[in-house]
């Protein structure tokens, strides 16, 4: 096939935005194209624009082979499978709809620190066995949350969390003290030493940079309390997860939530075989209504770039088509 393309889709991302896009657009979905990386280039090569998840590696050989390519789409918020400056180099708009999926990562967030606070999973499956355990769990409120980043997400989450009765810290050295949505959502920046060792719930919300790569070691879980529970639905490279297995393992810890992980899928290890460890497969940002949003977002940011106007959530220097 070498017919020119409008808009490719080299991952599971579709909805009712793109079957109408697809009515004025040669729309292209082929869901697996991210594991075949001579079929994707190929693609690219004939196609006006690109949507990805967070699996299709948009790197400069990609984009240099995208000699038509004008915007790319990325559905969902974090931008480290994007090579960003040499899009910006390339004049490709890279568009991607920060904070439509804060709602639902911040419910999913709370979600599993309430469920490691009440050790649902534990005891739903011994119930299956026919057990009856009534042990006590423990309530969040009074005490206090910890965000490592305050970006879209955490804030949600910090908003929730207050919403409990929690005190609601939060370290973020690239986030203005100033910034409106703080005081709004209740949410006091501090170091990170303090946020670490004052935290009853410390929860994730880095992306995977040079900085943040392995932030989460034995150093710094040997801060947390004994009795802090640790969530992580930023990236699953911010943590060292041989170093949170130590904490758990050794009691030093008291649970951990991961709903992502440093390789997807993981091998089968040390974590899954824990009782106060709760997983879930990369899915805190996905909900039926946001990735509506997303999907509408997504779609007229393309239409827009594709007919010579901006996108509205350009995230790089290009915010229109390259002439």
């Amino acid at each position: 096939m070498s017919e020119p393309i409008d808009v490719l889709v080299s991952e599971d991302v579709w909805g009712t935005a793109f079957e109408e896009l697809a009515t004025r657009y040669r729309v292209v979905r082929e869901a697996g194209y991210w594991k075949e990386p001579e079929l994707l280039t190929e693609a690219v090569r004939r196609s006006r624009a690109l949507v990805v998840r967070n699996r299709t590696q948009v790197d400069r050989a990609l984009l240099t082979a995208g000699e038509r390519l004008t915007v790319v789409a990325r559905a969902g918020v974090g931008l480290d499978n994007i090579d960003l400056p040499a899009a910006d180099e390339a004049g490709v708009v890279v568009t991607a709809p920060l904070g439509a999926n804060a709602v639902s990562v911040a419910e999913h967030t709370i979600g599993l620190a309430l469920t490691l606070a009440r050790g649902i999973v534990r005891l739903d499956a011994d119930c299956r066995k026919g057990g009856w355990n009534r042990a006590p769990g423990r309530e969040l409120r009074g005490g206090t949350w910890g965000l490592l980043g305050c970006g879209a997400t955490a804030r949600a989450c910090g908003e929730l969390a207050g919403s409990l009765g929690m005190r609601v810290l939060a370290h973020d050295p690239y986030l203005d003290p100033a910034h409106p949505e703080l005081a709004r959502a209740g949410i006091e920046l501090a170091p990170l030493e303090e946020v670490v060792a004052g935290a009853d719930v410390l929860s994730c919300h880095l992306p995977a940079t040079p900085d943040t790569t392995g932030l989460v070691n034995a150093a710094l879980l040997g801060r947390m309390r004994p009795s802090a529970l640790f969530v992580n639905v930023g990236r699953g490279e911010v943590v060292d997860e041989d170093a949170l297995a130590d904490a758990l393992e050794s009691g030093a810890l008291g649970g951990a939530a991961l709903d992502v992980r440093a390789s997807e899928p993981p091998e089968t290890g040390r974590l899954e075989k824990l009782d106060n460890v709760v997983l879930t497969p990369h899915v805190a940002g996905i909900t039926a209504q946001s990735q509506a949003r997303i999907a509408r977002t997504l779609a007229e940011d393309i239409d827009a770039v594709l007919g010579g106007g901006r996108a509205s959530s350009a995230v790089g220097t290009a915010k229109e088509a390259r002439s």
